[in-house]
């Protein structure tokens, strides 16, 4: 598996994060979307063979499209198990939201970057400019 050092096991870890779009259009969850998708990627070197599975889920002021379609239009996706579910609706929470809790392979030791961009940057300020590498291990985002 590349993006894994030889000598080492890969482990299973989960990635979080989340995003928000401008707008409930196609374009605008499109461009959230890959934003978002692109920030995991840099943040831990991901190579597509590597990742297992992404689980969006998405405020119920969401619905013009399906953030997983966007996600396997993606080069070398067409592997990766993708899934969307409607976010529980909670009083206050942060409108036209896209989170996300992917599965990858990770190389042993290696610390995950989680992502968490545009407006969503509040629900994780511990974590919303982490550069790759930087994310404590075995945090558990809330959001």
């Amino acid at each position: 598996m590349s993006g894994t050092p030889q000598g080492t096991s890969p482990q299973l870890r989960a990635l979080r994060g989340a995003t928000t779009a401008s707008a409930n259009s196609t374009a605008a969850i499109g461009a959230a979307v890959a934003e978002l998708l692109d920030a995991l990627v840099e943040r831990n070197g991901l190579e597509p063979e590597q990742l297992v599975s992404i689980t969006f889920s998405v405020t119920a002021d969401l619905d013009a499209c399906f953030p997983a379609a966007i996600a396997r239009r993606r080069a070398g996706w067409d592997g990766v198990a993708l899934l969307d579910c409607q976010q529980m609706a909670v009083v206050g929470d942060l409108p036209r939201c896209i989170r996300l809790l992917a599965h990858a392979w990770l190389a042993a030791g290696q610390p995950v970057g989680h992502a968490y961009l545009r407006e969503a940057s509040r629900l994780r300020p511990d974590l919303a400019t982490a550069p790759q590498g930087s994310a404590p291990q075995g945090s558990a985002p809330q959001g």
